[in-house]
């Protein structure tokens, strides 16, 4: 009998702490906040909030919630104080603004993979970055024109982000090179999406650059289908968010990932012999370059 009661008791406890968390992002002067990265700390759990600002997690209430976006001041607080959460806008200091005159004459598409085998699958809330480093041949196409990016979706007009990062000094994605979030719409079924990058005047660096992708788990996104087992005829419904990512299987010594609200290097080098390349699932992302 004792026994039960603590399970029972235990069993409380954790439906206590673990519950459906839900809020509302808003700026300093109440308005709402789309699109906010919604992490756990630590974890590879995360939501988005949706275009008028509210969002839902099930979380463990004592644990830290962190919001970040692009423009704003990243915030962490404890799920259990997220009713309404205010991010602060950051005010940026412009630099001077030296026009450059663009030619687009030429073109540079870099990024490719020789015979790939693209595979598709769910990145989960994570953001997957693809390193381009520089070579002194982008000197004659130095900015960039155009980002592509292989997608499977079973939506139309799936939303997402993509991140253009610079490499910080310990190699690891670094600072955003733009100062808002680029939002886009992919298109439905296994294709690839074109971006025209020109109006956001950026050049490739000469430390190179990361180019990320980031699933926004709203409802937009989403799509649930019935699923029914085949042994036991029981069903029940299963949650996708769309779109996939198409990833190469390539050789590389490591790669990077942002969840749980920091960077992870990941790599599988073979401890007996750390010069040997790991295998690692890339995402499809190709840039396109012009003088």
């Amino acid at each position: 009998m004792q026994e039960k009661r603590l399970w029972l008791l235990l069993l409380l406890m954790s439906f206590y702490v673990s519950a459906q968390t839900k809020g509302l992002v808003v700026d300093e002067s109440g308005k709402p906040i789309p699109y906010v990265n919604i992490w756990v700390e630590n974890e590879n759990i995360g939501t988005t909030s949706e275009e008028n600002g509210a969002f839902s997690i099930t979380v463990p209430q004592n644990k830290n919630l962190i919001f970040s976006l692009l423009g704003f001041e990243k915030k962490t607080i404890k799920a259990s104080e997220s009713s309404r959460v205010v991010l602060k806008e950051i005010a940026f200091q412009l630099d001077e603004v030296v026009l450059l005159k663009r030619f687009q004459t030429k073109e540079r598409e870099i990024g490719q993979i020789e015979n790939p085998i693209l595979v598709a699958f769910d990145n989960g809330p994570r953001i997957d970055v693809k390193f381009f480093p520089y070579l002194p041949v982008y000197k004659k196409t130095k900015f960039l024109k155009e980002v592509t990016i292989f997608t499977d979706s079973r939506i139309d007009k799936a939303t997402v982000k993509i991140h253009f990062y610079s490499v910080a000094e310990n190699g690891y994605p670094g600072p955003e090179l733009l100062t808002k979030d680029l939002i886009v719409n992919l298109k439905k079924g296994t294709v690839r999406n074109r971006f025209d990058l020109m109006d956001l005047n950026l050049k490739m660096p000469t430390t190179g650059l990361f180019v990320g992708f980031e699933k926004l788990i709203i409802e937009k996104n989403k799509l649930e289908k019935t699923i029914t087992d085949s042994q036991t005829n029981k069903t029940h419904i299963q949650t996708i968010y769309y779109p996939f990512v198409l990833y190469n299987y390539v050789e590389r010594p490591f790669l990077f990932t942002f969840s749980g609200g920091k960077w992870n290097r990941q790599t599988n080098v073979n401890s007996a012999n750390p010069a040997e390349k790991a295998s690692v699932n890339e995402p499809a992302i190709n840039l396109v370059l012009t003088n």
